[in-house]
């Protein structure tokens, strides 16, 4: 099964990172980004201008459009990698139809208003098949893939014949590929981890050490495989790379933008001031509220999410709060 046409659907630097990976197997690309002056100043410098700015392009090999029209007429495979939070926003301008087409999304968050992940939301508002959906799973940072440094993805969908596909088509001397049929598994997983890399960002601002950040960690694996158990009940490894590797590094790394955020929430910085001096997005700022609500229908034991989310959007003392917290751990 080949992948036909592709496009990329988004200018961040996780975009940026799947570009540089898919240009290693395909002759060219189209690559949407909503902004102009990106476009003419990534084709001037022939690299990103804001994110992964060491990566180089050949742009001869890129078509680059502002027209998200544009990009769906023209490709069969379309990879979404714009924030969670604008998804909508990108999608309004849509006059072309995506139900023919294979839709691959690396958004790592929930749609806001719709309780959906973002699969769901495209099966249920653009009546994609699930036979054409699939998911990016890490663990993987981006800036690990810039600099080549050996990475593990996995594609998931309920088409094994598309996944491998996809797989293969991103597989390299660096990237090892895999697949699994867990794609709304991977999903909440995904964006589990955000929020947990929070927590573990509040916790190193608060100056808790590596002994508590294992146990913080260690529970927040056991919180995640009682949430993915209640909503979709399905036989799957939580220990498998998916979900515990993806936890782990968004936990502990220094290239986690989640993590950085809640650091800055544990050294005293406000929501808003955080967020201004990161000038990136933190998913797990916008995940929070989204699990938080959609717990209300499934009441799962959640105590990292009920108090990440009652130190960002309740402004209870991070302090307080862990210390309960960890009172709750054993």
């Amino acid at each position: 099964m080949e992948t036909g046409k592709i496009a990329i659907m988004g200018s961040g630097s996780w975009a940026t990172a799947i570009a540089k990976m898919v240009l290693e197997k395909v002759p060219n690309i189209t690559w949407y980004m909503r902004r102009t002056d990106t476009i003419e100043s990534f084709k001037r410098l022939e690299h990103n201008p804001s994110y992964l700015t060491g990566v180089h392009f050949d742009i001869h090999r890129i078509h680059f459009t502002a027209d998200i029209n544009e990009a769906v007429r023209d490709n069969d495979t379309l990879i979404f990698v714009t924030p969670s939070p604008y998804l909508k926003s990108h999608l309004r301008k849509l006059k072309e139809k995506l139900s023919d087409k294979y839709i691959v999304t690396a958004i790592k968050g929930i749609v806001p208003d719709e309780d959906y992940v973002v699969s769901e939301y495209f099966r249920q508002a653009y009546n994609i098949p699930d036979d054409h959906l699939a998911v990016i799973g890490g663990p993987s940072h981006a800036e690990e893939v810039a600099l080549d440094r050996l990475t593990y993805i996995t594609i998931g969908s309920v088409s094994q014949e598309y996944a491998q596909a996809f797989a293969s088509m991103l597989a390299s001397s660096y990237v090892k590929t895999k697949t699994s049929d867990d794609i709304i598994g991977i999903e909440y997983a995904s964006v589990l981890k955000n929020v947990y890399a929070i927590a573990a960002g509040i916790c190193n601002g608060l100056k808790y050490g590596d002994n508590f950040q294992s146990v913080l960690m260690a529970n927040a694996v056991q919180e995640t495989d009682r949430f993915l158990r209640a909503v979709y009940p399905i036989p799957r490894n939580i220990y498998d790379s998916v979900y515990i590797g993806d936890l782990l590094v968004t936990g502990y790394s220094n290239f986690s933008r989640n993590r950085v955020f809640g650091t800055m929430i544990g050294k005293g910085y406000s929501v808003k001031s955080a967020q201004i001096e990161m000038e990136m997005i933190a998913e797990g700022y916008y995940g929070t509220a989204c699990m938080k609500q959609l717990n209300k229908h499934f009441h799962v034991n959640m105590p990292i999410l009920d108090a990440v989310y009652n130190i960002l959007y309740e402004r209870i003392s991070p302090a307080i709060e862990i210390k309960l917290l960890t009172d709750s751990f054993r």
